[in-house]
C-alpha cells in the first residue's frame, strides 16, 4: 500500500532590528503567520550599536505582541541571516517594506540570499495605515513624552511610557 507523503513543514523568518516592535511590523508577522506554519521573529543583534532596548528585550516585547499567534516565536540572532535559515531549516525570508526606497534596498539583498543559499524572499508591502510608522519614529516620539499608543502593540506602549 502507498503511503500519503505529508508535506514538508513551511518555514519563514521574520527579520529586523525590533527596537520596538511596531503595530506595522506586527501587522507583516501575522499576515506571514497566515502563510507559514512556521514563523521565526529573528531579532538582529549588531554588537556596534545601542538600541532603546536590548536584544532580550526586544525577544521578550516581540514574545508578549505575537501571543496570539501560536505559530510565532522570537529570537537573537547574529551573523548572517541565511546561515540562520540554513541551521534552522527556513527556506524563505518575509520582509516588510513600506515604500519604494524600502523596496530598492530589499531587492539586491533578496537576490542576494538566494544566490548565497538559495533562500527566497518574499517582500510583503506595509497596509496603508502603517506606511509611515517605523521604529526609529516611535523611538523619537516617546523620547519627547509623546503617545505612541497608536503606533505599537500594549506591551511596548507600557515599556515606553
Amino acid at each position: 500500500m502507498d503511503q500519503v507523503q505529508k508535506p514538508a513543514v513551511r518555514r519563514a523568518v521574520c527579520p529586523g532590528s525590533y527596537d520596538p516592535i511596531t503595530l506595522g511590523h506586527l501587522d507583516v508577522i501575522t499576515r506571514a503567520a497566515g502563510l507559514f506554519d512556521e514563523v521565526l521573529v529573528a531579532v538582529g543583534i549588531n554588537p556596534d550599536k545601542r538600541g532603546r532596548f536590548t536584544g532580550a528585550e526586544r525577544v521578550q516585547l516581540i514574545t508578549e505582541s505575537c501571543r496570539e499567534l501560536p505559530n510565532v516565536a522570537a529570537i537573537e540572532f547574529t551573523g548572517l541571516l541565511v546561515d540562520l535559515c540554513v541551521d534552522r531549516e527556513i527556506g524563505t525570508i518575509v520582509k516588510g517594506v513600506r515604500t519604494a526606497a524600502d523596496s530598492t534596498y530589499e531587492f539586491p539583498m533578496a537576490q542576494m540570499n538566494r544566490r548565497l543559499k538559495g533562500i527566497d524572499t518574499i517582500l510583503v508591502p506595509s497596509a496603508p495605515e502603517w506606511s509611515f510608522v517605523s521604529s526609529s519614529l516611535v523611538r523619537e516620539i516617546a523620547g519627547h513624552g509623546g503617545d505612541v499608543t497608536p503606533f505599537v502593540p500594549q506591551p511596548v506602549a507600557e515599556r515606553l511610557a
